[in-house]
């Protein structure tokens, strides 16, 4: 009888992967590099080598099936990675059914975001819920949409592109091709980049612009401005989502968290102001930090092969 699954979350540099049983107990969890500079086949091997040592140690005759989240588009029919500038050796490789094949196992592909989407719905804050929205806030900025305890994908898979909602209409030129786009206003890199156009150095993190910002003075001042900027473009993407969704939670996600007091307060006004849903159901309606970390993805993953 089936009785735990393998999650996978596969970067551009780092692959990690899990045993996870049907309870969300991580049984096991190994990590590893992601050699692209060895070419497609060694790749490939790394993830089929993971994957097997998992299987080896808690057994072929429990293992309900392998789940892999990866960033970029998801052809969900053909199995095929499009469009991800992290795994440029993979695009077009039906990964899917090859790693199935050499590993004579069930493979379920997933966007990395709606995996981490996934994770959060199953084991961590939409626990209590069948409906939510996550926003990834990282060097980008990903989208995952849980939709009746399922993954929302569109037609070919490629839904919950939420960073590059348009939340500036003649904003910042994105490498979408469009300009304006969420992440070009309130990821980590566009963090970085409004300290450099504001001079406050060239080679400022986000974290660096938050410790800024607790300062007295121009400089904090202006770190400041930047975070309002930050929560106040978030605050409109939130305002669509609620509108569009009428879900019960949101949920933000990433490596910007650690400054939420700097921005959530801008976000939640700006939200309010644009979205008359969520006034209306302000008491059932939550903005919420997500709970897993960067542990979401493999929880995702490994949920996979349970929903699907």
């Amino acid at each position: 009888m089936a009785d735990y699954t393998i999650g996978m979350d596969l970067g551009g540099t780092n692959l990690r992967a899990a045993a996870i049983d049907k309870n969300g107990r991580m049984l096991d969890k190994i990590s590893g590099c992601t050699n692209f500079v060895e070419g497609r086949e060694a790749v490939l091997s790394d993830i089929v080598a993971a994957i097997a040592k998992l299987r080896e140690t808690h057994g072929s005759a429990g293992l309900a099936g392998i789940g892999i989240g990866v960033p970029g588009f998801i052809r969900m029919k053909e199995g095929l990675i499009t469009g991800s500038n992290n795994l440029p050796y993979l695009e077009g490789v039906p990964i899917r059914d090859e790693i199935s094949h050499r590993l004579g196992t069930a493979v379920f592909l997933e966007n990395d975001a709606n995996a981490a989407a996934l994770g959060e719905k199953w084991k961590g804050a939409g626990q209590n819920v069948d409906d939510l929205v996550l926003l990834t806030l990282g060097t980008g900025i990903g989208g995952g949409i849980i939709s009746g305890g399922r993954v929302l994908r569109g037609f070919v898979g490629m839904a919950g592109e939420l960073g590059h909602m348009t939340v500036v209409p003649n904003g910042n030129p994105c490498g979408c091709g469009n300009q304006g786009c969420l992440e070009k206003h309130a990821s980590a890199t566009a963090v970085t980049a409004m300290a450099r156009l504001m001079q406050l150095g060239e080679e400022l993190s986000s974290k660096d612009v938050a410790e800024l910002a607790a300062q007295h003075g121009e400089a904090g001042e202006k770190a400041r401005t930047i975070w309002r900027i930050v929560g106040e473009s978030l605050g409109i993407a939130l305002a669509t989502l609620i509108n569009t969704f009428n879900f019960p939670l949101y949920l933000l996600s990433g490596g910007m968290l650690p400054a939420w007091e700097l921005f959530a307060p801008h976000m939640m006004r700006v939200a309010k102001e644009r979205s008359f849903t969520f006034r209306a159901t302000a008491h059932e309606t939550t903005i919420a930090q997500a709970t897993l970390g960067n542990e979401a993805g493999l929880y995702g993953a490994a949920c996979l092969p349970w929903v699907e």
